[in-house]
């Protein structure tokens, strides 16, 4: 499990409610490339914060240090505190396989495994122990889809093919994946860009709906997405941390110049 970081940092100026993540002074290098620098930011529990910023500003760069993706690329270096909870993720005795299951993660395009409906709900529940008995393991298959919106389209389908659903319809399957091993963050990075607007309608309420038991973090290029769906916006830029506050205060009133430029679209 995560041992507790030596010392809990204090909360940011602004902070509100219970904080979930606090990053300070991350930096991420890949090889020579300076890719993240000094971020420091205090994402609060059970709410949507999105990450907005031009492509390449460090926004994902950010997002895959929290469930430390970034072990997985060989030149990656990361350093600084990132605290879930108040515990330390890159502590050497954290498993970041336990981590993954704690931070769950939805990517930009639907990734649903080769397997049935049924199988890519219930395969994280299965390798990680959660279920002791085929009828807990139902129980969380149809909790999970009911939780992503999914249960009433599907339960007819359970043994079919992810890949037979719709793309809004995978993308909604992968979420319920992420939450059937009982996450505590969920990390989205663009998870409505290969949708239609119908599709992403749906996983903008269904975000809504999941805030109220999970903390949330989007990355998005959609202005109007992140001013739907989150309550506190993150403004990234040539990879630093420019601005963060309430979402209605950064696109109404951003204190940075260059939070505004971005918004009124003179770059991006």
């Amino acid at each position: 499990m995560i041992e507790a970081s030596p010392q809990q940092a204090a909360p940011l100026p602004g902070a509100q409610g219970p904080i979930k993540v606090a990053a300070r002074g991350i930096d991420v290098f890949y090889g020579d490339n300076h890719a993240l620098r000094n971020v420091s930011i205090d994402v609060p529990d059970r709410s949507v914060m999105a990450f907005i910023g031009p492509s390449g500003c460090g926004k994902s760069t950010f997002l895959r240090c929290l469930n430390r993706m970034n072990d997985t690329i060989e030149e990656a270096r990361v350093s600084g505190s990132l605290c879930i909870d108040g515990r330390e993720v890159y502590d050497k005795s954290v498993d970041p396989v336990v981590l993954r299951a704690r931070v769950g993660m939805v990517f930009q395009k639907p990734n649903p495994f080769p397997k049935s409906i049924y199988d890519n709900v219930a395969y994280g529940p299965r390798i990680h122990g959660l279920a002791r008995t085929r009828e807990e393991l139902d129980a969380m298959v149809e909790e999970s889809l009911n939780k992503a919106g999914l249960w009433g389209e599907v339960k007819d389908r359970l043994l079919e093919p992810g890949t037979s659903l719709s793309g809004g319809q995978q993308q909604r399957l992968v979420i319920a994946r992420a939450i059937a091993v009982q996450p505590e963050v969920i990390l989205m990075d663009e998870p409505c860009s290969a949708l239609d607007p119908i599709a992403t309608a749906r996983i903008e309420e269904l975000i809504d709906e999941l805030r109220e038991n999970y903390c949330i973090i989007i990355v998005t290029h959609s202005m109007q997405q992140a001013a739907r769906v989150s309550q506190k916006t993150a403004f990234f830029h040539l990879g630093s941390l420019v601005e963060v506050g309430p979402t209605e205060e950064i696109f109404t009133n951003p204190r940075d110049p260059r939070t505004q430029d971005y918004i009124t679209g003179r770059y991006g």
